[in-house]
């Protein structure tokens, strides 16, 4: 596992690292294939608001909906628009890149 130590001691351990180890497991990718992509989704929009040091209540207002929606996105239970996931993206500052693969 991939752990890196911030100036405040705190440890924060590599998402990816963590899914590579579970997808092994028959049961786990059962579930992921199910749900994980909107898991991924929930993620990088969290992580992108937090780079932005922007609060949900703060990404809410910019997209026009609720902090608690934006709680349930990143939380990932509920499911994505591209509607709202364009929204998210420029409040953001970023763009919406969606690529269909085997």
């Amino acid at each position: 596992m991939n752990k890196n130590k911030t100036p405040q001691n705190e440890v924060f351990i590599d998402f990816d690292d963590i899914l590579k180890k579970e997808l092994k497991n028959p049961k786990f990718r059962k579930y992921y294939d199910e749900h994980g992509k909107q898991l991924e989704i929930a993620y990088q929009i969290l992580q992108l608001r937090k780079k932005k040091k922007m609060s949900q209540t703060q990404l809410a207002k910019k997209i026009g909906t609720k902090q608690s929606n934006i709680a349930r996105m990143e939380s990932g239970q509920q499911n994505f628009s591209v509607d709202i996931l364009g929204k998210i993206a420029e409040a953001l500052g970023c763009n919406v890149k969606i690529i269909f693969c085997r």
